[in-house]
């Protein structure tokens, strides 16, 4: 570990947990897990409204989870990792384990 409080080394790893720590994000990243999508077939598949979902990929987009490339009059997200996918399917099914 570097720096004076032993902790730098974690803080992007904290910043990734808080960037997730939404049950929708969780469910978007997930999907994203499968290929990329467009606002409209993450509400589709979700079930949230558009505004809500719109709202936390600028969440993810801003901690650099998923990034937007134009397709046609659309932005079609994609995951920038594939870690990120197996982090969020790894707490998935550990919350399903029980205590």
């Amino acid at each position: 570990m570097t720096g004076t409080n032993g902790y730098d080394a974690f803080e992007g790893a904290g910043e990734l947990l808080r960037a997730l720590s939404a049950p929708i994000r969780l469910a978007i990243v997930s999907e994203l897990a499968q290929g990329e999508r467009c606002v409209h077939e993450l509400v589709e598949k979700l079930g949230a409204p558009q505004p809500l979902v719109s709202q936390h990929l600028r969440v993810l987009r801003g901690a650099g989870v998923v990034r937007g490339s134009r397709r046609g009059r659309e932005i079609a997200y994609a995951l920038v990792d594939e870690h990120v996918a197996h982090i969020v399917a790894d707490a998935v099914s550990h919350a399903g384990e029980g205590p």
